[in-house]
């Protein structure tokens, strides 16, 4: 059942040993889990990428080891610090063992889709592992894990037994895999191939992931709490679901009592997605209530247009994909938050209820909850906050760069 994964390449035998700068060393006993190529002093020779690259101290004392990527300015990925520790087959599995643990609550419980592995916060970094119900998706943002594919393959197998396993690989290493070792996105390396998407539970609700060419791994699983919140605030409301994407929002508002939901976002066939989604939960009586449609365009566009017909409504939800990917983008990122919050809150009754999110990392916390009362002020609201949150129990945040989810929960008055 396990696709043939011995011709990838193996890591040599021979560990790289490294310097460091003294500013690195402190990062790393503080549990940074990157090694910059900028801080690496000395290197005994020249590896290969995916060899284990061991780090001593000043003093020759034993400090890290991780994997050598020698393609990215992040050098080093470091999957452990502290005392010496052999990387193998073993240690992959307890990884994914303790990483696992962390997720016991969601066992026989109603919701079987979930982060099983969160990259660098579980000590895993530049792979990410993704359930939905039987199947596992396996999620690779850096060459360094190809030699060691096999084994968290395997691992994976033996922890969690699913049905199939799937390989996607972020958008810098996709070209690059398929030339060099014939490995596509979304190839099937476990188990029997699939036809169409997978149908799993999030708090009882049903939602389909197309997991081969779907965004991330397939749904956007980080926002699984503030989709509870929005329900839990959705009866009797209108909603307008903004970058609505599947529809996630929109489901749980419709659960929640709202007597109309409308779905926006630029895809044609996400929108198509958040239909059938709606069809797939209409046992439920609140369903069939509350009235969906949908609204396909730019968000931007189709908001100043609702602004200028004066439709409003009593939530409107704001979660757009991340507009700062570098450094560079931070300041028209910032631009771009402040313009999209406006228009929706141009969009809100009186007592209306903004649910505003963020995944821009590079856009901090306070800055950009600061622009949301920035923009709430300039459009004439006086704006309460409800509540402030960030990630889920399944998305850790275990280093400072980690942190990149926060939403904003608030009320508007009349000023």
């Amino acid at each position: 059942m396990m696709r043939d994964l011995s011709f990838l390449p193996q890591p040599a035998d021979r560990r790289l040993a490294l310097k460091v700068t003294p500013a690195a060393e402190r990062a790393i006993r503080g549990g940074h889990p990157w090694l910059f190529a900028d801080s690496i002093l000395k290197q005994n020779h020249d590896g290969r990428t995916g060899d284990l690259a061991v780090i001593f101290d000043a003093k020759n004392r034993f400090l890290a080891i991780g994997l050598l990527d020698k393609s990215s300015p992040i050098r080093v990925r470091i999957l452990h610090q502290g005392q010496p520790a052999r990387i193998d087959s073993s240690w992959f599995a307890n990884s994914l063992y303790t990483a696992n643990m962390r997720r016991i609550s969601f066992e026989n419980s109603s919701t079987n889709g979930y982060r099983l592995v969160h990259g660098e916060n579980d000590g895993l970094p530049g792979v990410v592992i993704d359930r939905y119900d039987d199947t596992v998706v396996i999620k690779i943002y850096t060459m360094a894990w190809i030699p060691h594919l096999k084994s968290v393959v395997e691992s994976v197998v033996t922890q969690f037994e699913p049905q199939r396993i799937i390989l996607r690989f972020g958008r810098l290493i996709q070209n690059k895999v398929r030339e060099v070792y014939d490995l596509v996105d979304g190839d099937i390396v476990w188990g029997p191939d699939l036809e169409g998407v997978v149908i799993f539970k999030e708090n009882g609700l049903l939602f389909e992931a197309d997991v081969v060419r779907g965004q991330k791994t397939g749904f956007f699983l980080d926002q699984r709490e503030n989709r509870s919140r929005v329900e839990k605030l959705a009866k009797g409301k209108t909603v307008l679901n903004v970058f609505a994407y599947s529809g996630g929002f929109s489901l749980y508002a419709a659960r929640g009592g709202a007597t109309q939901v409308i779905s926006l976002d630029l895809s044609g066939p996400a929108l198509a997605e958040a239909d059938r989604n709606f069809d797939r939960n209409n046992k439920l009586k609140s369903f069939r209530l509350a009235r969906h449609e949908t609204m396909q365009g730019d968000a931007f566009e189709l908001l100043d247009l609702l602004g200028q017909e004066k439709k409003c409504f009593d939530m409107v939800v704001v979660d757009p994909p991340s507009f700062a990917k570098s450094r560079n983008e931070i300041e028209r990122a910032q631009e771009a938050y402040y313009r999209l919050n406006l228009l929706a809150l141009g969009v809100l009754q009186n007592d209306g209820i903004l649910v505003s999110s963020s995944c821009s990392s590079r856009v901090t916390e306070n800055d950009f909850f600061s622009i949301i009362h920035d923009a709430a002020n300039d459009a004439g609201w006086r704006f309460r906050e409800i509540e402030r949150t960030a990630h889920p129990i399944d998305h850790p945040v275990g280093f400072p760069e980690g942190a990149y989810l926060k939403c904003l929960f608030g009320q508007v008055k009349q000023g």
